[in-house]
């Protein structure tokens, strides 16, 4: 195939997604210098297209970016009113009482959003300062320089057809270029990925732990809805088998939030989180407020739970990685976004100072420090050993263990120092022949629903004409070892039905991937036993197509 020749474009930074990190990169440089050419390249078909989030927003970095953001009509009006915790057994629940929770678990002053309007309304805010914001184009290419540093990016490639060879309609695409590339793509993102293996930044750091998680928008009847109550449970159904929780968030306009996080560290590989989240919602507690309403959406996305010591390192030449990128969820508040818009600035900010004194392509110093000695490391170091605390010691341990680490993390101090995650989430999976196969009740189609059922209502979307963007390192393992060995596990951890075995009377079993089904969460290329699944980028504008997650 003849070597493609592309058109240039240079800019001062180029930033990679345009969720809450790489936006509030984006709106911070153009504060700091209106000349400064700053563009945001995004794969969804529109900002916030593929945003996926619980979320309650905790709003401290959102008031140091815009201070006025009420006033400019921020999509952030349903304040947090109450909050409940509760620990669910299959024939009931216990209600934990707030009073002995460590303060950073506190929700007041903390609003119920959908990120994925909050991103389409910081986008507006960017435009307005002058950042150039693309979106249905997915960076499929990192470009380098002659020193080996990150130059830029390949952007809007479209008409390659399934065998790889050129169609008629083949689009090269664009090369951009900037003097620093920002890395804003969320959980495992496929740029990310490379650049933390090409300069070694996760050496010396403990393996990052992922969750998945899966979320339902449900109408409610107006009767059993609270505006601003904020609930979060533990326990059934997973009970030993995986690590997890739900949440449920009311919204305005009686609409609800159902979430379900499954941990990915877990061990049977028998286990299916989907079916798991639509056995939960079966539960007395859930079921009584949904019986009568409709869902209207569904997702799904991977997340970062490594936390403080899984978090790579964050600069390398010629950019820096933002956000969920480099894994800075807390696990234990369930939030994110306040710490990659955080990064967002530092990393901004850093960039500002390395352009003025006329540097590009090196290392941005100064923006790690500032993530280390900044808001984002007092977050992230106080709730550092909940997750280890869980994995090794199982959900009541943790509790005990993991609450008084945080407490006393307040005063700023743990006894506990900083635990190790041990394995990677692919390697925690134990063979079949080590457990049980569990076997879940079929969907009702009222409260729960099967995967392809709830797929449609992702709206996502993906040109069949293209290539896979699902990659098999090697053909033969799905058959020949993760199925007789781990019971074929991708069947059931991909929440959007995208894998299956399919056996044929007379045939040899095929495995079938159904990459159109795909809401890029990225779990399998988590979660695989033989890690033989790479994520890429589709074609821009393909994927889920969300409304308002």
């Amino acid at each position: 195939m003849a070597e493609v020749t592309r058109e240039a474009m240079e800019y001062d930074v180029v930033i990679v997604g345009a969720g809450p990190a790489g936006l509030s990169a984006a709106i911070r440089l153009k504060q700091l210098d209106a000349n400064l050419e700053v563009v945001v390249l995004e794969k969804g078909s529109e900002v916030g297209a593929h945003i996926l989030s619980g979320a309650v927003l905790d709003p401290c970095a959102l008031n140091e970016l815009i201070p006025d953001w009420k006033e400019k009509g921020a999509p952030i009006t349903v304040p947090v009113k109450e909050d409940n915790f509760y620990m669910l057994g299959e024939a009931g629940h216990i209600r934990i009482p707030n009073f002995p929770m460590p303060p950073l678990m506190n929700n007041h002053g903390n609003y119920i959003v959908s990120m994925g309007n909050v991103c389409r309304w910081m986008a507006e805010q960017a435009e307005e300062l002058g950042v150039e914001i693309f979106p249905g184009m997915s960076c499929s290419e990192l470009v380098y320089g002659e020193n080996g540093e990150v130059k830029g990016v390949v952007a809007g490639e479209f008409g390659i057809n399934p065998d790889g060879t050129h169609s008629d309609g083949y689009e090269p695409g664009m090369e951009l270029h900037g003097k620093y590339v920002f890395l804003g793509e969320g959980v495992r993102g496929s740029l990310s990925k490379q650049v933390i293996a090409k300069y070694e930044l996760d050496k010396g750091k403990e393996p990052q732990k992922y969750g998945l998680g899966m979320k339902e928008i449900w109408e409610i009847d107006p009767a059993k809805h609270k505006e601003g109550s904020v609930t979060h449970t533990m326990g059934w159904p997973l009970g030993g088998n995986a690590g997890g929780g739900s949440f449920i968030y009311h919204l305005d306009n009686n609409q609800v939030y159902v979430g379900f996080v499954v941990h990915l560290n877990y061990r049977n590989p028998h286990l299916f989180p989907y079916m798991e989240f639509q056995r939960f919602k079966h539960h007395a507690l859930v079921a009584d407020l949904l019986e009568g309403g409709k869902r209207v959406a569904y997702g799904a996305r991977a997340i970062t739970e490594g936390g403080w010591q899984s978090m790579p390192k964050l600069e390398f030449p010629g950019g820096a990685l933002l956000g969920c990128a480099a894994g800075m969820v807390n696990v234990p508040r369930i939030k994110g976004n306040h710490n990659a818009m955080q990064s967002g600035m530092h990393a901004a900010e850093a960039a500002y100072a390395a352009i003025q004194e006329g540097r590009g392509g090196d290392h941005l110093n100064g923006y790690e420090a500032a993530v280390h000695q900044g808001p984002i490391a007092d977050d992230l170091k106080k709730v550092r050993n909940v997750k280890p605390f869980w994995s090794k010691y199982g959900l009541t341990a943790s509790l005990v263990l993991g609450g008084f680490d945080m407490w006393t993390n307040t005063f700023g101090f743990s006894l506990f120092g900083t635990q190790k995650h041990g394995k990677s989430d692919a390697k925690a999976t134990d063979k079949a022949s080590q457990h049980k196969p569990i076997d879940y009740p079929k969907p009702d189609g009222k409260l729960s629903f099967d995967r392809l059922t709830n797929v449609s209502f992702a709206m996502t979307n993906h040109e069949e004409s293209q290539p896979a963007h699902l990659k098999l390192g090697d053909t033969s393992i799905p058959v020949n070892i993760n199925l007789p060995e781990y019971a074929g596990p991708s069947a059931r951890y991909c929440p959007a039905g995208v894998y299956e075995f399919v056996e044929e009377e007379g045939k040899d079993t095929r495995f079938v991937i159904n990459f159109q089904n795909c809401v890029h969460c990225k779990t399998c290329d988590i979660k695989d036993p033989s890690q033989n699944i790479t994520w890429t980028t589709p074609q821009g504008g393909d994927g889920p197509n969300y409304p308002n997650m």
